[in-house]
């Protein structure tokens, strides 16, 4: 059996459209995989560290082989303990709406601190990085209000999927499936969601 962890970025609750779209993969999931463990992560409750001074020194320490002591050996641990969180699943359903042309500042935070020696990824001086979260898989859904594909450069640019699905790819995740809703300001938002939501179940029975 698979556990699948959704993790939120949006902090819109009820109004969010990714949270809704996520909701009908997550309702499509529970039903096709019911064996499963189905768990959600809200970015925004609170529990996410920060990643500041210490735990920058504490990730430098490490590199050098070191162990963190003091303020940063705290700032590690809380480090380590969302890692783990994140690592004890092998589904991840992300909901993602688009920030200023990118991702929410919560999801970057998240990516900053999750993303350490060890843990993510190895790096050799030869032969580069080694990616670590392999045999896991993703789905994505990506959310615009502006900006969609087609448009000129005056109703932003995509720096959302490609950031993401990136990052994904280099801690190993290869398997990704993405979800995209993107209406623009003209478009048939009822249209849009209904596709959406198709693509969503469509993606979730065979996850």
């Amino acid at each position: 059996m698979s556990r699948l962890l959704h993790i939120s970025a949006s902090p819109r609750g009820a109004a969010s459209i990714s949270l809704n779209i996520a909701e009908t993969f997550l309702d499509t999931y529970r039903r096709t995989h019911p064996g499963d463990t189905v768990e959600e992560y809200d970015l925004w409750d609170g529990s996410l560290p920060e990643f500041g001074p210490a735990a920058a020194g504490a990730k430098m320490t490490v590199f050098g082989g070191g162990t963190p002591a003091g303020e940063e050996a705290a700032a590690w641990d809380a480090v380590t303990a969302t890692f783990e969180r994140f690592d004890a699943y092998d589904r991840y359903l992300f909901s993602v709406p688009m920030w200023n042309s990118g991702v929410p500042y919560k999801l970057k935070q998240f990516m900053d601190v999750v993303s350490q020696p060890g843990m993510i990824f190895g790096v050799h001086p030869a032969t580069g990085y080694s990616h670590l979260l392999t045999g896991k898989r993703a789905a994505v859904i990506y959310t615009s209000a502006v900006w969609g594909p087609g448009l000129g450069p005056e109703f932003g640019a995509d720096h959302q999927s490609g950031f993401f699905t990136g990052w994904l790819r280099w801690t190993g995740i290869t398997d990704v499936q993405e979800i995209h809703h993107h209406p623009t300001l003209t478009g048939d938002r009822d249209l849009a969601h209904k596709r959406s939501r198709e693509r969503a179940q469509e993606v979730a029975r065979v996850f």
